[in-house]
């Protein structure tokens, strides 16, 4: 709650809600006895039992206000998440291409650097001139040049020439003939919401409906097709229906299958024009939604499972007469083997005791030495599968619980990055060699251990309190007014704990707490994570701010249009490129004037610069470097700005953690940490006030109607 600097000395206070976005409360005052602020402000005395009184009035009022609008404080910090809404191909949707024979690919090395071509619809060039910039110069080369570079394929030495689609899906296979032919006719071929041109296209072959008479219907040349190529990318630009599905921005999926090896060799992806935000801040989630999508249609897909290979080119599934794996009429997808997922069981603590849990795991070789590497767990199986969501989420994506912030989990939510474990996917298909040097750091869940991976967030947390440990990465922080913030593990963002109170009681194996603090036992089964697909264990996640449902600003420490306005920068942020997430203390900022004390209603961390210098980190507020000597060193902040004086504090992370890898680049190291030298002076600034000039006639006449307002306005509430 608000609380103004001293007991008596608080003489008015206001409230602004700064474009919506969190109220920011002050009060204005005067001493009654001279003194000095403990923020550095000299003062002077000023008296009078009526402006006591008066304090007490207006203060009631500013507590109300407060308590008034605290749910209004909480509605605009919003945690974002996108969900993915895969949809698969059924099998009687893809095609498969005879391009060369199968015992010429298996023997050739997988050593040619993805060839993506891009087909543009002409529903592309209907987007906003910045929409269609956007996509073509900077999201689709970008993604396509990190895919090139990050998988290596078996070279395609033919021109990718695409099959026709038969009407009802009906084909026959001759004897000694690889090329599919259509009973009676072909159809318009489509590839998602594009249709392949016909210079994409093989000829036309039919046979009766007997499978006799077969020929080449129309014209006996085919498409020129697409040379120099290893897949083809069919782009459209559509709001179709499910991009109205939450807040859908692009999805994709492929579309055919080169015969010999069963590799995708053609694919589809529609951007939602709805959702296609220009903005700089939101430029690298609708990036790795790109990517993302790029990635199912390449390879991690419910529809592509059961045609994974070994490093010999032999299949992991079975196959049928036809050449296929079984049809799972389920799932309307092809059946993978054991050898690919597996499912298991999970003894599951939950809030009133042990619940049994069944999880889809992928087996396959390389994963399973990523995923015990990356956990510190020998005796994993494998990378558990998403088992929420509707189809299209669950089986096609990575568990939220456990890999959080892995760009092919089912929903993005905070600093998405592609891992080894994903690389060692894409080669366990048998189709691809993984750049790993193109995978980026992954941190969730690095190293905590068999406990971590294989029990629920509630055993964990418990497990991880008994000890004394910290329960990170999960947390137990309801989010309520004063909101206090902390730093996501990578200090990339600003960040709360996305423990929220749900509006239905959870499912019983969502239960994840037996006791929350301040939160009544009779309602804990209410409160979990915001995240549905991380099994509703809460979790540090950054956010943003909104005002009327749009988007203000962002969390994330490295966009410099996430800066808050000057005269709402309490905290002295400063969002950048070089910039990171640092703790404050555990009291508020404020800043103050000779008239006023301000407070901004949540605190915990902030953004800012710095440099790692001569074996130390140096903070940088402003334009001041604070020298860190020590881990969890408290520095005392004073700065003069905008005619305000800000007060507050930041605490030092240990050296390591942030300059850790760039002295180790230059062959250096963190010092030692050390108390400060005696002589060492941080720059601290103070300010002085004048003795105030009483007030006139008027202004009491002013009050004492202002305050006789106030009076009837609190009886009516």
């Amino acid at each position: 709650m608000h609380r103004c600097p001293h007991k008596s000395a608080a003489i008015g206070c206001s409230g602004t809600e700064g474009s919506g976005l969190i109220p920011i409360f002050s009060c204005s005052w005067r001493m009654t006895e001279g003194g000095t602020h403990p923020a550095g402000v000299k003062l002077y005395p000023f008296s009078g039992s009526f402006w006591f009184c008066a304090s007490i009035v207006i203060w009631i009022y500013c507590a109300s206000f407060v308590k008034s609008h605290s749910s209004e404080i909480q509605e605009n910090f919003v945690h974002d998440h996108t969900q993915c809404n895969h949809r698969h191909p059924r099998p009687d949707e893809v095609q498969h291409v005879h391009l060369e024979e199968h015992h010429v690919l298996r023997k050739r090395s997988i050593d040619q650097n993805l060839r993506i071509k891009l087909y543009y619809d002409d529903s592309v060039y209907k987007l906003t001139t910045k929409q269609f910039n956007l996509i073509n110069d900077t999201v689709l080369p970008e993604a396509v040049n990190y895919w090139s570079k990050a998988l290596r394929v078996r070279k395609t030495e033919k021109r990718i020439r695409l099959s026709r689609k038969c009407e009802q899906n009906q084909v026959f296979f001759k004897s000694g003939d690889p090329h599919p032919y259509c009973k009676n006719d072909c159809e318009h071929t489509m590839c998602g919401e594009v249709e392949v041109p016909e210079k994409h296209l093989d000829v036309c072959r039919v046979c009766n409906a007997f499978g006799q008479n077969c020929l080449i219907k129309g014209s006996k040349e085919p498409g020129r097709g697409i040379e120099d190529a290893d897949f083809v990318f069919y782009i459209s630009a559509m709001q179709t229906e499910r991009c109205q599905k939450g807040m859908t921005v692009a999805y994709a999926a492929h579309c055919q299958q080169e015969s010999a090896l069963d590799r995708p060799i053609a694919g589809h992806a529609n951007l939602c024009p709805g959702s296609i935000s220009t903005k700089r801040q939101e430029l690298d989630i609708l990036l790795s939604t790109v990517k993302h999508e790029m990635l199912h249609a390449l390879g991690f897909s419910v529809s592509l499972f059961a045609f994974y290979r070994d490093s010999a080119g032999d299949p992991l599934t079975p196959r049928g007469d036809n050449g296929k794996p079984k049809l799972n009429e389920e799932l309307q997808t092809r059946q993978w083997s054991d050898q690919v997922i597996r499912k298991e069981t999970r003894k599951w603590k939950v809030r009133d005791g042990y619940a049994s849990k069944e999880v889809q795991v992928v087996v396959t070789p390389k994963v399973r030495e990523e995923v015990r590497k990356h956990y510190g767990c020998a005796s994993l199986s494998g990378a558990e599968l998403e088992d929420q969501g509707e189809e299209g989420t669950a089986l096609t994506h990575w568990e939220k619980r456990l890999f959080e912030n892995e760009a092919m989990t089912g929903t993005h939510t905070q600093n998405p990055i592609y891992s080894r474990i994903t690389m060692a996917l894409m080669e366990d298909t048998g189709w691809y060699l993984p750049n790993y040097d193109m995978a980026d750091d992954f941190k969730w869940g690095r190293k905590l251990g068999c406990d971590f991976a294989l029990r629920s967030c509630l055993e964990w947390m418990e497990t991880r309190q008994k000890k004394g440990q910290s329960i990170h990465p999960f947390c137990n922080k309801v989010k309520r007014d004063p909101l206090e913030t902390e730093c996501t593990d990578d200090r990339s963002s600003v960040a709360l704990c996305n423990l929220v109170q749900h509006d239905n009681l959870l499912p019983a194996k969502f239960q994840n707490f037996k006791s929350i603090p301040h939160v009544y036992e009779s309602e804990v089964g209410f409160y979990g994570g915001s995240v549905a697909l991380a099994d509703y264990c809460p979790y540090i996640q950054e956010f943003t701010w909104r005002s009327n449902n749009v988007v203000v600003r962002g969390s994330h420490c490295m966009y410099e249009e996430n800066n808050p306005n000057h005269d709402r920068n309490f905290a002295l942020e400063n969002y950048g490129p070089k910039s990171k997430c640092f703790d404050h203390n555990d009291k508020m900022w404020e800043e103050m004037n000779c008239e006023q004390v301000r407070q901004w209603q949540h605190w915990g961390s902030g953004c800012y610069k710095y440099h790692c210098e001569k074996g130390r980190l140096h903070i940088e507020v402003m334009n001041y470097s604070f020298t860190c000597f020590y881990p969890s060193q408290q520095i005392q902040v004073s700065l003069l700005a905008h005619s305000w004086l800000h007060t507050g504090s930041l605490v030092c992370p240990p050296c390591e953690e942030v300059c850790g890898d760039e002295f180790s680049k230059k062959d250096e190291k963190c010092r030692p940490g050390v108390v400060p030298p005696k002589m060492y002076q941080y720059h601290y600034d103070s300010m002085t006030c004048g003795a105030p000039k009483g007030p006139t006639r008027v202004e009491n006449l002013y009050l004492v109607t202002s305050i006789l307002v106030l009076a009837i306005m609190l009886q009516n509430l």
